[in-house]
Parts: C-alpha cells; sequence; structure tokens
C-alpha cells in the first residue's frame, strides 16, 4: 500500500512538473531586437546572414514586414531568395524619421514574425528599450539594419581587440 501511495505521488509530481514547464515555457519572452550595422558596398554579406533565418520565420503563420526607405524588393528576389512571396509585405517609408515608430506599432501587434527597418543612425538606448518592450509584446523579432559607407581614404585603425594565433598567421 505504502508503494502504490508513493508511485501515485510520484506521478501527479511528474505531472505537475510537465504543467509547470509547459507554462514557463509559453510565457518566456521570445521578443527580440537586434541592430544590423552593414557596409553599402557589400550588401550581400548581410544578406547571406539573414536570409536563412528569415527563410525560417517564413515557415510561421505570420507576415514579414519590410518598411524599406527607397528601394522596392522585387517579386524575383523574394521568390529566388526562398522567401514566401504570400508571407511578405513590403512600406516603402516617405520619411526615414517614421521607421523606428512604424517598427514599434508593427512589432506590438503581433501580426508579424519579423520586421526590418532602415535607421541611418545609431539607437538610443531608449529606442533600444522601446523596440524591446514592442517585440516582447508581439513575440517578434525586429531587425534595425543600419548602413555605413565604406571609406576607402579613412585608413586609420579602428579601436578593438586582436586575436594572435599561430593557427591562423
Amino acid at each position: 500500500m505504502h508503494t502504490a501511495n508513493y508511485a501515485n505521488r510520484s506521478t501527479t509530481f511528474a505531472s505537475a512538473l510537465n504543467t509547470l514547464n509547459h507554462v514557463e515555457s509559453t510565457s518566456i519572452a521570445t521578443g527580440l531586437i537586434s541592430e544590423v550595422v552593414y557596409r553599402e558596398d557589400q550588401p550581400m554579406m548581410t544578406q547571406l546572414l539573414l536570409l536563412p533565418l528569415l527563410q525560417q520565420l517564413g515557415q510561421q503563420s505570420r507576415w514579414q514586414l519590410w518598411l524599406t526607405p527607397q528601394q522596392k524588393l522585387s517579386r524575383e528576389w523574394v521568390q529566388s531568395a526562398g522567401l514566401p512571396l504570400t508571407k511578405v509585405m513590403q512600406i516603402n517609408q516617405l520619411s526615414p524619421g517614421l521607421t523606428l515608430e512604424s517598427m514599434i506599432r508593427a512589432l506590438r501587434t503581433g501580426n508579424y514574425s519579423v520586421v526590418i527597418g532602415w535607421h541611418a543612425d545609431e539607437l538610443t538606448e531608449e529606442e533600444n528599450l522601446r523596440l524591446a518592450a514592442a517585440a516582447e509584446e508581439g513575440n517578434a523579432i525586429g531587425f534595425v539594419m543600419r548602413p555605413i559607407r565604406h571609406d576607402p581614404l579613412a585608413a586609420r585603425q579602428l579601436s578593438g581587440i586582436k586575436i594572435h594565433s599561430n593557427l591562423y598567421h
């Protein structure tokens, strides 16, 4: 009798633990904001990094929103990139100043798996916090694309850490 009672408690505990794990996994915030800085003379590098993620997000039932500065996405490029043509929405921004506010509104709705917007300046801490809160609320991912110009005449050395290794040099 004691063994059976222990077995019932064990089963009940396992069931409660599974329920708790399910509740925790569904309430974990999955919103994310990332600032992608890229060189304007090398746009393919950014595409190589982002396309696999965008293709995976394209399998969701939600839309992908592109807030582009002036360029229009071509149907051919969207299809050749492996993105779902029926789930990609593009809005050409009339003013670059509206990009972040548009991103915040779109992220909050939860209608989009990803919102991609172009912004010329580095994000302030406040802008980053507002975007992150909106992404969390809408359970979405936001990419702030920030182009930088490559100036070959500016040959100054950038500050940073150098890792020296005999394996690579």
